[in-house]
């Protein structure tokens, strides 16, 4: 199955809120879930999905394997667990979550281990998250061309990421833009308000629309059924060339997801 170009993001959520959240999602036509080891809710993402009437080819299903599983040995078995937990037997994609801290482990270490899990079919894809343009190229070399499929980083109009994405780009790899919102700062730009009221649409929808007229897939999370169902039609909102060229100086490098163990940013 092809990654849908938006999907549930379930960071910070969990219980009743992520459950409910999950549940109006899919019933509002979302096929793509994203979730992470370090989230501690794949359990409940699992007990959402295997409780659906949806089959699971219908469902693209992402985790991220956590920084403590890179080792020799640990990477094949977090995923086994994490499939446990997602009541399923494969993944769509499975992602390195962060490169390890100060290289504390080798990337060919948790790498060779992410393709071994390809290769037994533990996931359908492969892929990264948090890469720098640098540590996308090692990792290129590391398993070859074609091997990486996806990378994972924070995208939106205050913060671009012209470099990594035109490396990916030239890498063949495709980039999912989280926190596309920017945990609401997008909301207070008079730019983008002033071509939502041209559209009749909302500054999130005009963000959402910027990520998706580049071809990044987009995976916002809300608890809310109408910001969900907003999300869901930004995708048929159709910015003019004028308007996407106004929203690229709103870029300020302003990073929402910039942890003390965060690789040295391009």
């Amino acid at each position: 199955m092809q990654m849908p170009s938006i999907g549930l993001g379930t960071f910070r959520l969990e219980g009743a809120p992520l459950i409910g959240s999950l549940e109006t999602g899919l019933e509002l036509g979302y096929r793509h879930i994203d979730t992470a080891q370090i989230y501690g809710n794949e359990a409940e993402v699992g007990q959402v999905l295997s409780q659906s009437a949806l089959p699971r080819s219908d469902l693209f299903l992402t985790t991220k394997v956590w920084t403590s599983e890179f080792g020799p040995g640990k990477v094949i078995p977090s995923l086994e667990l994490s499939l446990e937990k997602l009541k399923t037997d494969y993944l769509d994609l499975a992602l390195i979550h962060w490169p390890s801290p100060s290289d504390e482990v080798a990337m060919a270490v948790y790498l060779e281990q992410l393709a071994e899990a390809r290769e037994r079919g533990l996931t359908r894809e492969i892929g990264v998250s948090n890469f720098t343009s640098a540590q996308i190229k090692q990792a290129v070399s590391i398993l070859g061309a074609g091997a990486i499929t996806h990378q994972q980083i924070e995208v939106h109009p205050l913060l671009q990421n012209r470099i990594v994405r035109d490396v990916c780009r030239e890498l063949g790899i495709a980039v999912t833009a989280y926190m596309p919102l920017a945990y609401g700062k997008v909301l207070d730009e008079p730019v983008l308000k002033e071509i939502a009221a041209r559209h009749g649409a909302s500054p999130a929808q005009v963000s959402l629309a910027w990520l998706h007229a580049q071809g990044m897939t987009v995976i916002p999370s809300s608890t809310k059924r109408e910001h969900q169902a907003a999300n869901l039609a930004a995708l048929d909102l159709r910015l003019s060339a004028e308007e996407m060229a106004a929203i690229a100086p709103l870029d300020r490098g302003e990073r929402c997801a910039n942890p003390d163990f965060a690789p040295a940013w391009d």
